[in-house]
């Protein structure tokens, strides 16, 4: 047995096949059962001729057979790549022609975009259709019904050995760009990513302690709000289920959904992903109360929340820890909340050994000296970004004879070894020499009682080279003199940070994740302020 995902969770099932392993709506399965339909799912999809390395897409929303078809891969080698949901065919086509995927795992209701891309997709050979009720003619899409696919084959474990050298894939846009392929060693990015399914305790020596450790627990739950097309609900669904509890998800994001399910099913823990989802969680709670009592502790992973909407959440929750994790697809879990917002806009997080902050002659930076560097993280770090050899040049480099990876954040060294991070370097607006990260200004544009989202980018500008210009959503029914706005940002942030240009809009573009879509914004705010909107 190796650490490998597919023996891991065959590990775990083995050891406490009755427990409830997955919720999601009105889905439920135990470990036994998942077990035994992603089997089934495993030998359907090798039938089909999908095998080692090949990669399978998910175009799907949270369900059971998202993660299903997942295991179902790990477990013949081939490779599980998460399709956002929201793709139109445009889009589709572009992500599984990258992907060169072999076969697509979809809901019902996605078979007439199917149909429209696979003629550009000649070894896109393999297509089920997961039902949704809707009732989508597959014909034209090439796609078998997904439990009739099950229904015909084996719930046997008869696989060939794997390999810790199986690859998992995260594709992520993050805040710029077409999405790429992340390549992870399923071993690296279990003791990068999942923490060795252990978080807060020592990794595991041997894969069977793994299992070991689940079955000596007691049962508990964790939740996640984001979707699994996202690596922060992928990883806690997997770091979950790998301690032998409960995975709780909800089929869509709805804050109410989300506390109801919190109350009934009962995890400690709920992973969230900024304030896009903190702020409507806190506004559900104004409305209706709920039994929170199993939570111990609520964590945002992808994306930072400000001072304000933590503040509205603690309102209703004082003795719950409200968390920012720090992280990316690129380098899994690195560190944790150490003091929250500071002073300076930074967020101090306390990371893990292997998290470097490194000057531009790649040397680290002193504890104490007060130099902004680049973060890294050095040793279990991804192969590369899958059909991108120039990017991944560019990303992952070697420093020392040691690989690190360089996603871009910029930080400074504390004298205590915590490190505050400043936001990407690749969204620092340069505004006459200053440099101005745009998560601070943001969370300042967000504590303005009538400003419920915002983002900030920076613009052309004659004279200083590029101004501070934000997109906001206003709050409904309220219309307050934009003026005053950037009046409330001058009492928050030092003036230079202050937006020269602000833009209403009815609803700020982000992922279904959270995720901001910095360069819409940037497009947007740069066409107003040309025709002087």
């Amino acid at each position: 047995m190796s650490f490998n995902l597919a023996d891991l969770f065959e590990s775990i099932a083995d050891r406490v096949p009755e427990r409830t392993a997955f919720v999601c709506g009105d889905q439920r399965r135990t470990y036994a059962e998942l077990e035994a339909r992603a089997n089934r799912l495993a030998h359907a999809l090798a039938a089909r001729g999908v095998g080692r390395g090949q990669q399978v897409g998910l175009y799907l929303t949270n369900c059971a057979e998202y993660l299903e078809t997942m295991i179902a891969c790990f477990k013949i080698r081939a490779v599980p790549v998460n399709v956002n949901f929201r793709y139109v065919a445009d889009e589709l086509r572009y992500l599984l022609g990258d992907a060169r995927a072999t076969a697509l795992v979809h809901r019902r209701e996605f078979a007439p975009r199917v149909a429209a891309v696979r003629g550009a997709l000649p070894g896109l050979r393999v297509a089920l259709a997961v039902d949704d009720g809707s009732g989508a003619e597959l014909t034209a899409a090439g796609a078998e019904d997904y439990e009739a696919a099950l229904a015909t084959a084996s719930p046997a474990r008869d696989f060939a050995p794997r390999s810790p050298d199986d690859l998992y894939v995260i594709y992520t846009g993050g805040t710029t760009g077409m999405p790429k392929g992340v390549m992870w060693r399923q071993e690296d990015f279990f003791f990068a990513g999942m923490m060795g399914a252990n978080p807060g305790g020592p990794p595991p020596e041997r894969a069977e302690e793994v299992a070991e450790r689940a079955a000596g627990k007691p049962p508990q739950a964790g939740m996640s709000a984001a979707p699994l097309i996202h690596g922060a609900g992928q990883l806690g669904s997997w770091i979950a289920m790998l301690q032998g509890w409960k995975v709780c998800l909800v089929p869509r994001f709805d804050p109410h959904l989300v506390w109801a399910t919190v109350e009934r099913e009962r995890p400690i823990s709920l992973s969230i992903v900024g304030d896009a989802m903190a702020r409507p969680l806190a506004e559900a709670l104004d409305e209706k109360s709920y039994d929170l009592s199993s939570l111990f502790v609520i964590s945002s992973a992808g994306a930072i929340w400000s001072p304000t909407v933590k503040e509205q959440l603690r309102k209703h929750l004082p003795k719950i820890a409200l968390l920012d994790a720090f992280g990316a697809s690129e380098t899994g879990s690195q560190g944790m909340d150490a003091g929250g917002v500071q002073a300076d806009g930074g967020i101090k997080f306390r990371m893990n050994a292997s998290t470097v902050v490194l000057d531009d002659d790649g040397k680290s930076v002193e504890p104490g000296s007060g130099q902004i560097g680049k973060v890294a993280l050095r040793g279990r770090v991804p192969l590369g970004y899958w059909n991108d050899p120039e990017k991944s040049a560019r990303t992952f480099v070697e420093i020392g004879g040691v690989r690190h990876v360089l996603i871009g954040d910029m930080a400074r060294v504390e004298s205590d070894g915590t490190v505050t991070v400043f936001g990407r370097g690749s969204q620092c607006i340069n505004s006459g020499g200053e440099k101005i990260y745009p998560e601070e200004v943001e969370g300042a544009l967000k504590s303005h009682p009538d400003v419920f989202d915002a983002l900030v980018v920076g613009i052309p500008d004659a004279r200083w080279g590029e101004k501070v210009a934000a997109v906001i959503q206003l709050r409904p029914n309220r219309a307050p003199a934009i003026d005053s706005i950037a009046e409330h940002c001058r009492q928050q942030v030092a003036g230079y940070k202050v937006p020269r240009f602000l833009h209403a809009v009815p609803q700020i573009a982000r992922s279904p994740s959270g995720k901001a879509d910095y360069p819409w914004a940037k497009r947007v705010a740069s066409e107003a302020a040309r025709s002087g909107g």
